[in-house]
């Protein structure tokens, strides 16, 4: 049996009980949908395929999509709103990397050194996903809408 720790999106700490390794995304997924975490960000963001950046479940990390006000796509994780950003692909003598979709935010006093990243100035940001590079992995989609149960009278 395996244990995984979550936070709740009101800071409790709660253990679940998962039978098998199989089971472990789908219990995350399950979880994550209420925001609850089961991590903190890595330094640099998860990093995911950049071919699952389109249908990529943001519950596996406790996370949801929302949409402002003024209609711009947001990704909503501990309370904070990340912007998702296209880097373009960079080949150069010193540096060659592909191009990326990341979701990122500016940093706050409150978050820790690992996670501040670097920009030009004094401006620094907090990545909460990287998508670049790598094989589409299907772990990671959100499981695809199920149409309705049809009832009797539908099918007759």
């Amino acid at each position: 049996m395996l244990h995984i720790e979550f936070t709740t999106d009101l800071g409790a700490k709660v253990t679940v009980d998962v039978e098998s390794a199989a089971q472990l995304l789908d219990v995350q997924r399950q979880y994550g949908r209420l925001g609850w975490t089961s991590g903190s960000i890595p330094t640099g963001g998860y990093q995911f395929p950049l071919e699952n950046e389109p249908d990529f479940d943001w519950h596996l990390i406790g996370a949801r999509k929302w949409t402002s006000p003024d209609g711009e796509e947001l990704i909503i994780h501990k309370g904070h709103a990340y912007r998702r950003r296209e880097l373009e692909a960079v080949d150069s003598r010193k540096m060659k990397l592909p191009a990326a979709v990341k979701y990122s935010r500016g940093a706050k006093s409150s978050d820790p050194e690992h996670v501040r990243e670097k920009a030009d100035g004094d401006f620094e940001y907090v990545t909460l996903c990287f998508f670049r590079g790598g094989k589409r992995q299907d772990r990671y989609a959100a499981p695809a809408r199920r149409s309705p149960a049809r009832t009797e009278d539908q099918a007759a």
